[in-house]
């Protein structure tokens, strides 16, 4: 085993990261040459303005709701729901209250899976 891996570990992702008054907060939970998974906790009146990435990523609600408009499409995502926002296409965060989520920026051509 490599001395400089990570031990395995459970973590409750709710508990991972707190609220901060007026604040976006993050916490890079993995960062490869693949893509990332970042852990967001976003203030009721924050958010993220609309602009675009470079690689499709996957939105998945951990606590709270959020507005989240794709290409111009509003969706509404909760505890336990995803979405994939495609690369390029500009989506914006607009937390409904306090809103925790996981983004996972996957780098490459990533594939939508069949419903």
């Amino acid at each position: 085993m490599d001395p400089q891996a990570a031990i395995p570990e459970v973590h409750n992702l709710k508990q991972m990261l707190q609220y901060q008054e007026k604040a976006v907060v993050s916490r890079m939970l993995v960062k490869n040459p693949a893509g990332s998974v970042t852990l967001f906790a976003f203030d009721g009146n924050e958010g993220l303005s609309e602009h675009t990435a470079p690689y499709d990523a996957l939105v998945v609600g951990i606590e709270g709701r959020a507005e989240i408009p794709v290409g111009g499409v509003m969706h509404i995502v909760g505890e336990g729901d995803s979405l994939l926002m495609p690369a390029n296409i500009p989506h914006a965060i607009k937390p409904m209250g306090g809103f925790k989520m996981l983004l996972v920026m996957i780098k490459g051509e990533a594939k939508q899976a069949a419903s």
